[in-house]
């Protein structure tokens, strides 16, 4: 079951984290992995892990916000393979701040990367997939459904990830286009030890243990544990769901009451 063999998948920001961990599962069921990201240096080495276990990966350096950058990675993927099987619009940024105190110009980046991104992908994606079906897992985020303080920019572009999601569900179903997101609730990568490290010199382990109590059953998600969710979906298995949004967040959504 969930075997992807000889797929053709491409993830968006899968140098580290969730993508990573996306890429390096679609690998080991048999998919030959796109690695897109705009870090050379991670997206190198996130690749040369697949290869060095036995599986298949490239890497493919662009900015998912230039449709010219992904216009030419599409083209040249379906020119070695003749098609695209999956793609997984991973890549995002993040931005703390209130609807008073968010600049234009965050306001204007995140919505280019987050939201001008994934619609770039899809947008030259789906002309191929159209030709033998496919299918699209967008990341959304448990702020497209409840509150969070501080995430007025972020929240924004996820629920524009939501209503996308189901859009393409709807006017891509008779290509046998499938669509669908993944809402993670806090998930222990890179990007939080970061942001504990800046925000919080000092007090990292302690804001940690804070942040994962925040989920009802006690810790963060980690990125294997959306990436299996992931495999789900794009498998032939999820073959009759499409249009639908899955949390995955130790009950953040349902039972923080």
């Amino acid at each position: 079951m969930f075997l992807l063999t000889n797929k053709i998948a491409v993830v968006t920001g899968a140098g580290s984290g969730i993508g990573k961990a996306i890429s390096q599962v679609f690998a080991r069921q048999g998919a030959i992995v796109y690695i897109l990201d705009l870090d050379e240096g991670a997206g190198t080495s996130a690749a040369a892990e697949i290869t060095n276990d036995g599986h298949q990966a490239g890497f493919i350096k662009c900015d998912v916000s230039v449709q010219a950058d992904i216009k030419a990675v599409v083209n040249e993927i379906v020119s070695k393979h003749e098609r695209i099987d999956i793609l997984v619009n991973n890549a995002g940024i993040a931005h703390i701040g209130n609807a008073e105190n968010t600049g234009e110009d965050d306001f204007d980046r995140l919505l280019k990367v987050n939201v001008k991104g994934v619609y770039n992908c899809m947008h030259e994606v789906i002309p191929f997939m159209k030709n033998a079906g496919g299918s699209i897992l967008n990341m959304a985020s448990v702020v497209a459904s409840v509150g969070i303080p501080d995430r007025f920019a972020y929240s924004t572009t996820k629920g524009a990830i939501a209503a996308m999601t189901m859009s393409v569900a709807k006017d891509f179903i008779s290509f046998n286009i499938r669509c669908n997101s993944i809402s993670p609730g806090r998930v222990h990568t890179p990007f939080v030890d970061g942001y504990l490290a800046r925000n919080y010199p000092g007090q990292e382990k302690e804001m940690f243990v804070k942040l994962s109590k925040t989920q009802p059953i006690g810790r963060m998600g980690e990125p294997i544990e959306i990436a299996h969710l992931a495999l789900y979906l794009c498998s032939d298995e999820a073959s009759f769901i499409t249009g639908c949004d899955y949390p995955i967040d130790g009950g953040f959504i349902h039972l923080n009451n």
